[in-house]
Formats: structure tokens, sequence, C-alpha cells
């Protein structure tokens, strides 16, 4: 390290002990150590300047702080390569601390500012320079110390961001000391609760429990006091109006630097929409459940009564799996195509559009393609059970005019017509073009079991069949409060 000597006696006024000379014996009261020795060994940047403000000697930290070596005798002022103010305007360096302190003759103490080095690099530090006078007050020069700041100023800015974060966070954030008195109280809180800080503040936190909860506290304070930290812990509190909420509090003890407790900050969290949600998931699994169950019965009732009328496997197979089809696409007119398919809300459809969804396949027209089928009258909106109930009768008709009815020949057709008779809703399904009737029941077949067991008892109406010479003629009455059940 290049230093420029320090004549001693210029530095008689300072508190600092100097070899007396070379070839003279140290004074018995003198340190053997040389001054230079001294502000080398120290751990912060020192530097020296002479009366106009020269540099004159610099230690190791003044060089690593400033990231360069200024030229002794040359470099003025401070060995900083550029030097800004804190709000980071620039700082000449004849204005900086150690000018002035030599321009007025005065010690100057804890004046901040930054240091740019070469590489771009910005060190703030305090500095304390002070002016040095000889025996008779002239002024000779200055001594100044610089103070790095860089590990206060990360501290803050993390201390900062902390309390940002704390503030800006959408849970309430607390503090309160041993006794339950609340110290801080951030916007999270003030939103959640509905006091603000100042109402807050000093006020004991019991005033947010309910009654039939007041002995919650004193055992949270108890586990805090023994250092125990408490996650997740649901509870209800009570909002500024009087209103219940539910929370998820989280409790941690507050230490200080000797590891005593000395508080406990609290994390709460509203809960409410999480309950409903599970309260919604849970009722949705029983619903699932429930149907579920429901679809294997109303399988395995499809495959018995097929059965009754089926002379070999491939006849069952065949139609079980149309029926099965049949109420696939009834199902699927009840799905919501919308972002709205998360409702729980019963999905509606009509029942025209129900009717044309089931005989679509059956409705093969001639060469002009005109549409067999033609569904008239009334309409009516149908949900729930009454679908199901609608696509297995609207299934077997139409299977039943394929097979041997008008459906069956290319030029017979289907009139259905619906009307709506207040409590009471009529569906005739009229046949004609087909072959000539001689078929007066179908006995204890699928149509006849599905009629007294859907129509009876879940519809709350009746069936009746008539056939005449030019095609059979069916008449159901449903309860018109059946149809959306």
């Amino acid at each position: 390290m290049n230093h420029l000597p320090i004549n001693e006696n210029d530095l008689a006024d300072m508190n600092f002990d100097v070899p007396a000379g070379t070839g003279s014996q140290p004074h018995p009261f003198q340190h053997p150590l040389a001054l230079p020795d001294v502000l080398e060994a120290l751990p912060e940047a020192v530097y020296t300047t002479d009366a106009i403000g020269r540099i004159t000697f610099y230690n190791k930290a003044a060089a690593a702080m400033w990231g360069v070596s200024p030229e002794l005798g040359k470099s003025e002022f401070c060995g900083s390569w550029k030097l800004y103010w804190p709000d980071g305007t620039p700082l000449p360096h004849a204005e900086c601390p150690m000018a002035t302190a030599l321009k007025e003759q005065r010690p100057i103490r804890g004046r901040e500012a930054i240091a740019e080095r070469p590489d771009g690099t910005r060190i703030p530090f305090l500095a304390f320079p002070t002016p040095i006078f000889d025996a008779a007050g002239n002024l000779i020069g200055a001594v100044n110390m610089l103070v790095d700041l860089t590990d206060r100023t990360i501290a803050e800015e993390a201390a900062q961001r902390f309390a940002a974060i704390v503030e800006s966070s959408d849970d309430a954030i607390l503090a309160k000391d041993l006794n339950g008195k609340i110290i801080t109280w951030n916007g999270g809180a003030e939103r959640l609760f509905g006091y603000t800080a100042e109402e807050a503040i000093g006020q004991p936190i019991v005033m947010l429990i309910p009654l039939d909860r007041q002995s919650e506290e004193p055992d949270i304070l108890a586990r805090v006091r023994r250092g125990e930290r408490i996650d997740h812990y649901e509870t209800i509190r009570r909002r500024k109006d009087g209103s219940l909420v539910e929370i998820s509090l989280s409790v941690s003890p507050i230490k200080n630097r000797e590891g005593r407790v000395i508080g406990a900050s609290k994390i709460a969290r509203d809960i409410t929409e999480r309950r409903r949600a599970e309260e919604q998931q849970h009722l949705l699994i029983r619903e699932m459940d429930h149907r579920v169950k429901n679809l294997f019965a109303l399988a395995s009732s499809v495959v018995s009564l097929s059965a009754r009328t089926a002379s070999t496997p491939g006849e069952l197979a065949s139609a079980v799996s149309a029926r099965l089809n049949a109420l696939a696409l009834a199902h699927a007119l009840t799905v919501p195509r919308t972002s709205g398919a998360t409702s729980r809300h019963e999905q509606t459809t009509t029942l025209h559009a129900l009717i044309q969804t089931i005989v679509a396949p059956y409705d093969v027209g001639t060469g002009s393609r005109q549409s067999r089928v033609a569904v008239t009258g009334a309409d009516t909106a149908i949900s729930g059970a009454a679908v199901t109930s609608f696509a297995l009768l609207m299934h077997e008709f139409a299977t039943n005019a394929a097979k041997y009815g008008a459906l069956s020949t290319p030029d017979g057709r289907v009139d259905i017509v619906c009307v709506d008779e207040g409590d009471r809703f009529v569906l005739t399904w009229s046949e004609s073009g087909g072959p000539p009737v001689d078929r007066q029941t179908d006995g204890d077949g699928f149509g006849s079991v599905l009629a007294k067991a859907t129509v009876r008892n879940q519809l709350g109406g009746e069936i009746s069949r008539e056939w005449n010479r030019d095609g059979l003629s069916i008449r159901l009455v449903v309860a018109s409060d059946r149809l959306c059940a």
C-alpha cells in the first residue's frame, strides 16, 4: 500500500502514538507501532488529506470500497471514482463531506453518500471527516472514516419488501404481545375483520373471539410462551359488524435477540369459500353416487326386461344396446354446453327436442327425404327422471313402428301431437301408411312392463292404445308437475 509519511509533530494534537524518529529511543510512554500501521489494520475505510484536500494516505479497506487506488498527492477529497447523494443525484468531489469539513474547518459526523466503483457498483456509506490542526491552530489536513452501509441497506430493503408483502397480503396478518394485546394490524386484517388499524391496535385480541370460544386464547398464549407454532388451526372469529367468519389460523412466536418469546404473529385466512366448495363437493359426490346407482339399476332393468322378448343372445344384445343408446342420446340433451357446466342445478331440455332426438334414427325419408315423423303442438320443459322415462317410451314406440308399424314401410309416417291441459300433458302418437294392423296387444313385453312401471308410477299418468286399421294410435297422459320433478 502506498502512503506518504505523516509528520508526528503535525499530529501532535491527535491521540495517536508515533515513533520519536529515526535513531532515537522510543519515549517510554510511546507505543512501538507506527500510526500508518494502526490505520492500515482498521476494518473500516480510513484516509487522510492535506489542508487543500489532496489525499496523502489511505488504507486497504478504503481502496476496496472505492474499487480504485487514488494517486497520492493528486487525487482530491475522496478516492472514489464517482459520488452521489442518497437520492441518486451526482455529488461533485469538491462538495463531498471531506471537502465541506476542510472548507468549514469542522468535523462532520455521519453524512450519508454513495460511492460508485469503476465497474458500476454503488456502495452507500457514512462519512466522518475530521479536520487536523497543528499546535498553533493552523489547518494541516483531515482524516476521514467511511462506514460501509451495504449490509444495512440490504436489511432495510428486505424489511421494506417484507412490510410491503405483509400490507398487501389478502390474509389478515397481525401481532400481539404476551398479554394478548394487538400491536400490529395489516390491510388484510382490516378487510377480513372490519376494524381499522387505529381501532384494533392496543385492543385485546379477544374482541375477535366469539363468547363460546373465549377459552381458545389462553391455550394459544400458553403454547406461544412455550415457543410452539400453531399451523392451520380452523376456528371461527367475529367481525366488527358482529357476523361470524370461518378462518384458518397460524400462530408463530416472536422472539427477541436473546431468543426470549415476547409476542406472537398471527395469519388468519378466510376459509368460507373453501368450506362452501367442500360442501358442494360432498353434495356432488353423494349426488353422483345416487345417480350411478340409479344407472346401474336402470341398466339391470333394461337387460332383464329385454330378455323376456329376446329369443337369441344376439337379439338380446341388440335390444339392450339400442335402448342404452337411446338413453345416452337423451342424456346428452341435458348436458350444458357453456361454462355454466359447473352448476349443480338440474339441466332441462324440451319434450319436442327429446322426441326428435330419439326417433331420428328411425326417420328414414323417401326419395324426397321429407321427414316421416312430425312433432306438433305444445312444447314443454323436461328434466330429471322424466327424461329417462320419456326416452325409453319414445324408443319403444319408434322401435315397434320400425319393426311392425308405419316406419316399416317407405310411405308410412308418424304424427305426434302434444297438448298442454294445465295439470296434465297429453301426447298422441298416430301411425299411418303402414301395413295392415293385425296385432292387438304386446302382452307382457318390454313396452307393457315399461308402461306400468314408468307411466303410472313415475309420471303419474296413464297410457292407452288403439289398433286402428290405418295404424296404431297411442294416447299418453302424464302429470305436468312430474315432467321437471
